[in-house]
């Protein structure tokens, strides 16, 4: 029974890295997206600079993915 809830443990952990990241990139994204289609209206020539403040946010569920491929890929001595 301590191993199934030692399994359960570690996939929550993993689920919580990927899910709360992608939650904190979600909120960041909207409101980076909504500002630079204001600039991008005002001035076209900022569209370069637009993909990549979209784009940055990203890393964050990336390097969530990377936490969770360590937690589940971890093994006890």
């Amino acid at each position: 029974m301590e191993e199934a809830v030692k399994i359960g443990m570690i996939a929550i952990s993993a689920a919580l890295a990927i899910g709360l990241s992608a939650i904190a990139t979600a909120m960041a994204q909207s409101r980076i997206g909504a500002a630079m289609a204001g600039a991008i209206a005002e001035r076209p020539e900022l569209v370069g600079s637009a993909i990549i403040l979209v784009a940055i946010p990203e890393t964050m569920v990336i390097l969530g993915f990377v936490v969770a491929f360590i937690i589940t890929g971890l093994k006890e001595g």
